[in-house]
């Protein structure tokens, strides 16, 4: 990926054997108009096999797309990550809880990954964090050890700290599967169930396993250590909203998941920020432990609790 100009790149599949490429644009990604895709197309913007070509030319299985969005104003997000550890091979890194790390949406040079790569060379993120959780993540120097980490990522141990509405009062390991959250308006929400609870008709199942234990509670809020087994989407945060103790500050897996459609629709209220208790969910990627590509030593780090985790 360019570090200076934000491509974006997808090899066609059998699906666009045949179409024009104006026509295919406007059927697969209908966030333009044809008229719009056209005039991207006249602009240079769009390159098939790297190259510029008209809107009516045919595609083939196998040809390389590129879009090459205009360049636009960023959201602000919160670059103050450090790195912990650093080699010839690889960084540990501790984020914070406003910064995407990878380019997607609107974020591209506001993301970890550009600002880290501009600083270090070119990285290679081997897990990945959601914006808003903080904490420890690994990447890699080159694709090769990038490679090597990402085989050992079943392994690597990673636990997290979260607080929770809720007396969370003694360990549960949540082990079980995560499903689709049917009763939710937002259709990316999930929920996880033991396997006696699994719905008939749950559609896509995934298996998620998560060991929780209770460190404190106060004032109605519990932190709750999660020691992952699994690695799955939206894992820890899921598992403990069905468990009955919705994340503090999610807009999604906390206590009212209407919210997130309003942070969508720019419509959040201060009760709503209220309901929430903190500007962000919290979530944090406490400790890490692997075994290092190279040297092959067992590596460990910690990651103290932010200043906005004090309640």
């Amino acid at each position: 990926m360019n570090l200076d100009q934000r491509i974006v790149k997808s090899k066609l599949t059998a699906a666009a054997e045949g179409f024009r490429l104006d026509a295919y644009l406007a059927k697969r990604f209908s966030y333009h108009t044809l008229e719009k895709w056209r005039e991207l197309i006249a602009d240079g913007r769009i390159l098939l096999n790297d190259e510029p070509v008209p809107g009516d030319n045919i595609l083939h299985c196998g040809d390389v797309l590129n879009y090459i969005p205009a360049v636009l104003e960023e959201p602000p997000v919160d670059l103050n990550y450090s790195v912990i550890y650093q080699d010839a091979d690889i960084l540990v890194i501790n984020k914070s809880g406003d910064l995407p790390c990878h380019p997607a949406g609107p974020f591209f040079k506001h993301t970890l990954w550009h600002h880290a790569s501009c600083v270090y060379g070119k990285i290679y993120l081997v897990n990945r964090l959601d914006r808003e959780t903080s904490g420890l993540l690994l990447a890699a120097r080159s694709p090769e050890v990038a490679g090597t980490l990402s085989r050992q990522l079943p392994h690597l141990e990673k636990e997290y700290r979260a607080l929770v509405f809720g007396e969370f009062t003694g360990p549960v390991n949540a082990a079980g599967f995560l499903v689709q959250d049917a009763a939710s308006a937002v259709r990316k929400k999930r929920r996880f169930v033991f396997p006696e609870q699994v719905p008939e008709n749950a559609g896509k199942i995934c298996a998620a396993e998560t060991w929780f234990e209770p460190l404190w509670t106060k004032n109605g809020i519990s932190m709750v250590r999660a020691l992952l087994k699994t690695g799955r989407l939206h894992q820890i945060r899921a598992s403990l909203f069905s468990l009955g103790f919705p994340l503090v500050g999610d807009k999604l897996y906390g206590p009212d998941d209407r919210i997130y459609l309003k942070i969508r629709e720019n419509k959040i209220s201060a009760s709503d920020w209220q309901k929430l208790r903190m500007r962000r969910q919290a979530l944090h990627s406490y400790r890490l432990s692997f075994v290092h590509p190279v040297s092959r030593e067992i590596l460990e780090f910690t990651a103290p609790l932010p200043p906005d985790f004090a309640f």
